[in-house]
């Protein structure tokens, strides 16, 4: 089946995601997100891509680049790829690392790059993990210390200054922001990846879970991307449980 053309942006701005094959996890140490942003620093670098924001999470990675140029797969493909040959090598693996080729939204207004940049933060909270300011590996933390990848000069100059920014971040997103760019997976497909991300939990069992730690799980279903009718054929939770979560 023919690959659809990515969605060009007339801004230049793009919300990336990246995932790992079957939901494997991507890091596994801090050399790990460290090489990874080290890679990324070169690419955007040599590919005049600009980063707005990161968030490298367990096993997939969200992205929100400026690629004035055109060069977003040149420097995604060089990005990734680099990555995987060097995290098949150290772990003695073969296979694919990355789940397809990555996804990319464009964001076309101020308003909503902002709201993607809070949505990327809170990926951690989100997952019940941190909030968004405790977490090591997103560009939260260079937005309000010293940049070092990021480029923060518009965010910042739209929120008036570090404290518009950790104000507009830790506000209720009454509007909403979301990724829409998903590739339907398969019922088969589904149930692998919510096996692989569950663990020793059983599909059947995570209804009864303490519900902090089941809505968080129910979220890293839904991210990874099954959809609410799939997690509650395969779980037995309700719709509205899951959609809240």
């Amino acid at each position: 089946m023919p690959r659809c053309a990515r969605v060009k942006s007339e801004s230049g701005f793009y919300h990336v995601i990246a995932k790992g094959s079957g939901g494997q996890n991507l890091f596994e140490g801090v050399y790990d997100y460290r090489a990874f942003l080290e890679l990324l620093a070169k690419a955007c670098e040599k590919g005049d891509v600009h980063v707005i924001a990161y968030c490298l999470m367990s096993n997939h990675v969200h992205l929100l680049l400026e690629d004035a140029e055109g060069r977003l797969g040149e420097v995604m493909k060089s990005v990734l790829t680099g990555y995987a040959q060097r995290f098949n090598k150290l772990g003695d693996r073969v296979g694919h690392v990355f789940q397809q080729r990555f996804k990319s939204q464009p964001i076309e207004d101020e308003g909503y790059l902002l709201r993607a940049i809070r949505y990327i933060h809170n990926n951690p909270a989100k997952a019940g993990i941190c909030a968004a300011r405790d977490y090591p590996w997103s560009s939260y933390h260079e937005y309000v210390g010293v940049p070092v990848l990021v480029d923060t000069t518009l965010a910042l100059e739209l929120c008036g200054g570090v404290e518009g920014f950790v104000a507009f971040s830790a506000s209720e997103d009454g509007e909403g922001y979301r990724f829409y760019e998903r590739t339907r997976l398969s019922d088969a497909e589904a149930r692998q990846l919510a096996v692989r991300i569950l663990g020793e939990i059983a599909l059947t069992d995570l209804k009864a879970l303490e519900r902090g730690r089941r809505n968080a799980l129910l979220f890293e279903l839904k991210d990874a991307g099954l959809s609410i009718s799939q997690i509650q054929r395969l779980t037995g939770i309700g719709r509205g449980v899951i959609a809240r979560a």
